[in-house]
């Protein structure tokens, strides 16, 4: 009877230990939220830039499968049509005026694979008169290192823009 009582507590505490033993899970690499945060405003301002000398191309900015809602429009799919899209409406939005934008915050999942940016933009004339400004919300995923816009949507602040 004693050699059965130390079998099982041998077998017991050895089934405990196993039981109490944690594997150690790898540590995720820290985020530096304000470093991404400059990444995606050097995006906006890149975008802008091009946006504002009137030549709409490919900079990199939208995932190939994205999405933009824009506003008092219908969706507009994939990075080709996007840009597209921005050609037929660069003379009527931006001629003479200029975009700007800013990332007010960003929020990026727990790997750093999504970030969705918080933001506004202002278009002002040539004498720095506003005609629109509004906000919007960009979610950009991570290919190859770099952040792309998956989807994006804005609202004006301003009556019938």
């Amino acid at each position: 009877m004693k050699k059965m009582f130390s079998k099982g507590l041998i077998v017991s505490s050895a089934l405990l230990l196993l039981i109490s033993c944690k594997k150690e899970e790898p540590v995720a690499a820290a985020i530096d939220v304000n470093q991404i945060k400059e990444e995606i405003q050097a995006k906006e301002n890149e975008f802008a830039d091009t946006y504002n000398a009137g030549v709409m191309k490919n900079i990199g900015y939208f995932a190939d499968d994205a999405i933009t809602f824009p506003q008092n429009n219908q969706p507009v799919t994939g990075k080709e049509a996007i840009i597209q899209y921005l050609k037929s409406h660069i003379d009527t939005i931006s001629k003479g005026n200029k975009i700007s934008f800013t990332t007010a915050e960003v929020f990026v999942a727990k790997d750093g694979e999504q970030v969705v940016e918080i933001g506004n933009y202002k278009v002002v004339d040539s004498t720095q008169v506003l005609v629109n400004s509004g906000n919007y919300m960009t979610l950009f995923v991570k290919k190859d290192g770099k952040y792309y816009s998956l989807r994006d949507m804005s609202a004006s602040e301003l009556p019938n823009k």
